[in-house]
């Protein structure tokens, strides 16, 4: 059972490290009412001055020292949105100190501090989970109904991807300095997507390419914007990957990550299922009977959204002990196949898990 935490007023007090992918996180615990924003902590005391200003919270605790923030009794849980090389270093201070982390993906940037995190959360005895928009986004969880309900048979096949056609970040050189890159910043999100909509299961097999074509040569930055050649010429990550993963149970999955591409801009995926197939965007579900091919297209509701549904989640885990469905654990697997793949590339043949 999850160690609970709350202040006086009943709510889980958050605290939300980064000033990036937090702003959107923390917007979603501040309209849930049992959660309450209690702090801000980034390196540069004029983001959490503007954002504190953005959630007209004047009076909201902020640190620029991440362990002084973890130490402090005001705070229940830490919500991690630093760059990919500080996620691990953060949450384990934070579980440390027996606070409670949701962590944006990927878990890390390489596997062995993966690993460590994942045995001290556990070991602490917290709620730990991974933030994952695309997992809890409502049409994941619609799809996620039907498979659960067993509508598709057998899923034995699956295609994923995230396209940018202009699409790098430009504003941290964690994102492609060794550690960031495209496949660990948006493979994640359809990998993790696909790999719970078909149940989770075991992989054994990576067979995948990565590169950069783009980023090094001050091309392919997001809205068109070239930045200056000191960012660009730290390049040294992936700005697309793409490759096959090989399940136990006999399944695959196809799976790709562009950043930058002469390609419409796209966020897919697709199952193959025996009774019934399905894509994501629009959502559609394809069926055949008697020879009758038909296809049905899903509203999904559009007032809802997967960060809503990922920290609500998170609350409730720790105020009701509701069994966490994305642990840090789910992440650590998730690492295995993105780092695999990553070694595959290198390496040029297949790597066994």
């Amino acid at each position: 059972m999850a160690r609970r935490k709350r202040g006086k007023s009943g709510k889980v007090r958050v605290a939300i490290v980064g000033m990036g992918i937090g702003k959107a996180n923390a917007k979603a615990l501040q309209k849930n009412p049992r959660a309450e924003v209690a702090a801000l902590c980034d390196l540069l005391p004029e983001r959490m001055e503007a954002f504190a200003k953005e959630l007209n919270l004047p009076g909201i605790l902020r640190f620029t020292d991440y362990k002084e923030m973890c130490r402090d009794e005001r705070i229940d849980a830490v919500f991690v949105g630093t760059p990919n090389q500080f996620h691990v270093p953060v949450a384990l201070e934070a579980v440390r100190n027996g606070k409670h982390v949701l962590v944006t993906k990927p878990l890390a940037d390489a596997l062995a501090p993966a690993r460590k995190l994942v045995k001290a959360a556990e070991a602490a005895k917290v709620v730990n989970m991974m933030s994952l928009s695309t997992r809890f986004g409502p049409g994941c969880r619609i799809l996620g109904g039907y498979l659960a309900r067993g509508e598709f048979g057998e899923v034995y096949y699956a295609r994923a991807r995230s396209v940018r056609r202009l699409g790098i970040p430009h504003w941290g050189l964690g994102f492609v300095r060794k550690g960031g890159g495209a496949w660990r910043d948006m493979g994640v999100h359809v990998l993790d997507a696909v790999w719970w909509l078909m149940g989770m299961p075991r992989p054994v097999s990576v067979l995948g390419v990565a590169g950069a074509k783009f980023g090094p040569r001050g091309e392919g930055y997001l809205g068109g914007r070239r930045p200056p050649k000191d960012y660009w010429s730290e390049y040294a990550a992936d700005d697309y990957a793409g490759g096959f993963v090989r399940f136990e149970n006999g399944a695959g999955v196809q799976v790709e990550s562009f950043w930058a591409s002469h390609q419409p801009e796209e966020l897919q995926i697709e199952l193959f299922g025996t009774q019934a197939g399905a894509k994501l965007s629009p959502l559609t579900i394809y069926r055949t009977h008697d020879y009758v091919t038909s296809n049905e297209a899903v509203e999904v509701p559009k007032e809802t959204n997967g960060f809503d549904a990922n920290t609500a989640h998170w609350v409730d885990c720790i105020l009701d002990g509701v069994k966490c469905e994305a642990p840090l654990r789910h992440g650590l697997l998730v690492q295995e196949m993105m780092e695999a793949l990553l070694d595959s590339a290198e390496r040029g043949k297949e790597v066994r898990l």
